[in-house]
């Protein structure tokens, strides 16, 4: 005798990969400002690092755990016993090793969905270029101002937005130069390329110092404010400069004007 029963549903094939990502990023897909759009976004977006140190470090760590598509690391330096105290990119076992094949190490260990590209060389010239016009957001963690100069021309160059960092002592700032925006002022606005404009002078934390756990506040806010960048969400610290004074545990913001002369961004 035949059965009265309906039929079996059909059976639903899930995709395991598609869960994980799902599962992965769920924190991000709950906030209504990122959802699966912005996500998506950030899974797409190519972002470029100049310097796996002190600020690279966190940096790094946070977009590759946030899920950003592609990371560019630049460093030509190898891991060395006094990076440690801040560098957490790093670890004791790999001392020695190019810092970029340090960091990818790392990053794979917390997100394998992203591309991680190391490149172990100082970033300059025309392969500095080519970076940057295959990026769209660049995150300066470098440790000089020759690479931090170099490094605006490029972005403004290419209308790529540069988040840029610096930690010396218990002094830390952040700002982000965005000259897509016809407002905003590019890195040598406020910091003129010149001898005596307050930049004639390197101080590297060799010789003065760093307060470790103030490389994370500032390459964390680094994350933060290229991750707002390429998922579209959010106020930028475009045209603002942020002040850390991890000594006091005190944040001042401070305006930065657009420089109509400047020689880098004033004719854009």
């Amino acid at each position: 005798m035949p059965s009265s029963a309906p039929p079996a549903p059909p059976a639903v094939v899930t995709d395991d990969a598609d869960d994980a990502r799902l599962l992965r990023y769920s924190r991000h897909l709950l906030l209504d400002e990122i959802g699966v759009e912005g996500q998506a976004r950030i899974a797409a977006a190519r972002a470029l690092i100049i310097g796996a140190g002190g600020l690279g470090s966190p940096a790094a760590l946070y977009l590759a755990a946030a899920g950003v598509g592609r990371l560019t690391l630049v460093d030509g330096d190898n891991v060395d016993l006094t990076n440690l105290q801040r560098q957490i990119l790093h670890t004791t076992a790999r001392i020695g090793e190019p810092k970029v094949a340090s960091g990818l190490a790392a990053l794979r260990g917390i997100n394998p969905l992203v591309t991680v590209v190391p490149v172990a060389q100082r970033a300059a010239g025309a392969a500095l270029e080519a970076l940057v016009a295959d990026s769209d957001v660049v995150l300066d963690c470098s440790d000089n101002f020759a690479t931090r100069h170099a490094l605006n021309r490029a972005c403004v160059a290419h209308r790529v937005p540069l988040v840029s960092g610096a930690a010396i002592r218990f002094d830390g700032q952040l700002a982000v130069f965005d000259t897509r925006r016809a407002d905003a002022p590019c890195y040598a606005c406020l910091f003129p390329d010149a001898a005596g404009a307050g930049e004639a002078v390197d101080e590297p934390c060799s010789l003065m110092g760093v307060f470790a756990p103030l490389t994370g506040i500032v390459g964390t806010l680094q994350a933060a404010e290229a991750l707002k960048l390429v998922a579209g969400i959010g106020l930028s610290m475009a045209g603002r400069l942020l002040l850390v004074d991890a000594l006091s545990t005190e944040f001042r913001t401070l305006q930065v004007p657009r420089d109509p002369d400047c020689p880098v961004c004033g004719r854009r």
